[in-house]
């Protein structure tokens, strides 16, 4: 009985262990709130963050980010541009280091604005952390939501910092209808 007893404890803070580990380093899972990514992510719907992979590997524009915006609180939103890059919007069009991006995930917005423009013209040098630079300083990333008319991101905050990173929304598995992995835009 005491043997039997004892194989769970050790069973039990295995699998703690684990869970633990997998947290800590591997992923994690995260509650969307708020409607800054819809139609990409809508709010209450689950993710799992990888967590490693910007450990071992870069950020890429277009990578969907979770970060911590504070000490209470963590955003996701788009990778728009990267350190060295420039960034720029005219008329709706995105525009890093000086060619035209296609952004498919804004269409549907695009469909319901209730301005002229989604995104209102602005550059890097326009945000208010960027000392007036034309180009995204080293550590430094440029994020939006998709959600552009409702979402609070570097047109308002400035620029975030790399080491604020948590990871990249790699699935979203609740609801289970909405299932879907790999956010790549391309």
């Amino acid at each position: 009985m005491k043997k039997e007893i004892l194989e769970w404890l050790i069973a039990i803070v295995v699998a703690l262990a684990l869970i633990f580990v997998v947290n800590q380093f591997l992923f994690v899972t995260y509650t969307v709130k708020g409607s800054s990514m819809d139609p990409t992510l809508k709010d209450g719907e689950k993710v799992i963050v990888n967590k490693i992979g910007y450990t071992i590997g870069d950020i890429h524009k277009g990578d969907i980010i979770v970060f911590h915006a504070d000490k209470q609180y963590d955003y996701v939103k788009r990778v728009i541009g990267r350190a060295g890059d420039t960034v720029e919007y005219k008329e709706d069009d995105l525009f890093v280091n000086g060619k035209k991006v296609e952004e498919p995930y804004l269409e549907e917005n695009k469909i319901a604005k209730t301005n002229i423009l989604l995104t209102e013209n602005f550059s890097v040098k326009d945000l208010v952390n960027t000392k007036g630079k034309d180009t995204i300083p080293k550590g430094k990333l440029l994020v939006l939501g998709d959600n552009r008319e409702m979402s609070k991101d570097s047109r308002f905050f400035g620029l975030i910092n790399e080491k604020d990173v948590v990871g990249e929304v790699t699935l979203r598995y609740w609801p289970f209808s909405a299932f879907h992995y790999n956010f790549d835009p391309k």
